[in-house]
């Protein structure tokens, strides 16, 4: 028997478990005792007995939890996340055998998952791996976090050059900054990733949404397509008359693997699919929000700012205004910035021959910009992204008001002549 398990800093336990079954928790109470760990705090009863446990005491270092009478497993995780704090390593027992189910739960957060029913050495070999990275030092893991740079590009309305943008990035970083680079365009029916390289897109991305299994390290290399050593592609052109179902597995697998294989990732993200799957955004570092100076992208924005406060509090937005033209235009610069309550932290001018340039030579905007003040633009949002520069962080904080005409002075807008220069009235 080892000796016992001594707990960390704070009044944490090292372990507790919630059991269902008497043959499961005997077992387990022995392994425990073995491994060092006290046996009375394995306990009869599920996942909603843990709930129910955690909500007044504080959580352990390592949970082991059983699903086996949760009727919607991923669901029961979540309520078990706003108990539990954070670093707590999470072990799940359950009956369902099913990939999916497991990569689900791997997705958000679990440590492992055992198939009931299961035996001594099996527990054993778990515990040991989540004791192992629980004692793991917190140092080599924030390293190992630093490794990867996953940036998400997002337009608030269709048409503002969002995926212009994410393939410029995924250029810039792989041929500038020499990193390997993954570009996911994940509007799978229009996507234009490859298209804006002259490529043909192949059927990686489909492939990856109807057999998620199959997503792993082998597949990312053969189904993703080189447009430079350094940058590979996933897009797609799936036919209009199909539609892809799809729970979102697939995409989280993806970006996993992404983390393992490349130095950086661009996700070309609609916006539309922010509301069906909001857990693409949870392991980004940068959102960078397209926009163009109209009322109706400033109300988009607004809405964006808001949602990400949500969804992906850690992720550093970079607002950049898009076909910025040097006269007036329907909202000033100022007024933009001062209804979203945010700064605009890049402005891309409008150029017209570049644009044509890049389309004609199968090129990226950046490429295609060279030393212009575009091509300048798009290589500082790079670095911006790169270096994660803490001058260009946004202050996420609630606004005070939460209504659009209250962020809007609608009425000196329209009295402005010629309409809203970013100037004074």
């Amino acid at each position: 028997m080892s000796a016992p398990w001594k707990p960390g800093p704070g009044n944490r336990d090292p372990f507790s478990a919630f059991i269902c079954d008497d043959a499961t928790l005997d077992l387990l109470r022995t392994v425990a005792s073995d491994l060092g760990f006290a046996p009375e705090k394995c306990a009869q009863g599920g996942l909603r007995t843990a709930v129910q446990s955690l909500s007044v005491a504080a959580s352990p270092t390592i949970l082991m939890i059983d699903l086996s009478e949760c009727g919607d497993p991923l669901n029961d995780i979540n309520a078990l996340a706003e108990v539990c704090e954070p670093g707590t390593v999470v072990i799940a027992l359950g009956r369902v055998n099913d990939v999916r189910l497991y990569r689900q739960l791997m997705a958000s957060g679990i440590h492992d998952y055992l198939l009931k029913p299961v035996t001594a050495s099996q527990l054993k070999d778990t515990l040991t791996q989540a004791r192992d990275a629980a004692t793991a030092p917190r140092a080599g893991g924030a390293e190992v976090a630093k490794s990867h740079i996953a940036t998400a590009v997002i337009g608030t309305r269709g048409g503002v050059g969002a995926s212009t943008l994410a393939t410029s990035l995924g250029w810039l970083f792989a041929t500038e900054h020499k990193l390997p680079t993954a570009l996911l365009d994940l509007d799978v029916h229009f996507g234009t990733a490859a298209l804006s390289l002259d490529l043909e897109p192949g059927r990686g991305l489909i492939d990856a949404i109807a057999n998620p299994s199959r997503i792993d390290g082998l597949f990312i290399e053969r189904a993703m397509i080189r447009a430079h050593e350094n940058l590979a592609i996933l897009s797609a052109e799936a036919p209009i008359t199909s539609a892809l179902t799809t729970d979102g597995a697939a995409f989280v697998q993806l970006e996993e693997e992404f983390r393992q294989s490349f130095d950086m990732s661009v996700v070309d993200l609609p916006r539309n699919m922010l509301i069906a799957f909001p857990h693409l955004l949870a392991n980004v570092n940068s959102v960078v929000l397209v926009t163009e100076m109209t009322l109706a992208s400033a109300r988009d924005a607004i809405r964006l700012l808001s949602w990400l406060r949500t969804a992906a509090p850690n992720a550093q937005p970079l607002i950049v205004a898009n076909k910025v033209h040097p006269g007036a235009g329907e909202i000033g610069k100022a007024d933009f910035e001062a209804s979203i309550e945010h700064k605009v932290h890049f402005s891309i001018p409008f150029d017209q021959k570049v644009a044509v340039s890049a389309a004609k030579l199968g090129q990226t905007l950046a490429e295609a910009g060279g030393p212009t003040k575009t091509g300048a633009t798009l290589r500082a949002i790079a670095r911006a992204v790169v270096d994660s520069s803490p001058d260009v962080a946004v202050d996420l904080a609630e606004p005070e008001s939460s209504s659009l005409l209250g962020r809007f002075d609608l009425k000196s807008l329209m009295a402005k002549k010629p309409f809203a220069t970013g100037k004074a009235a």
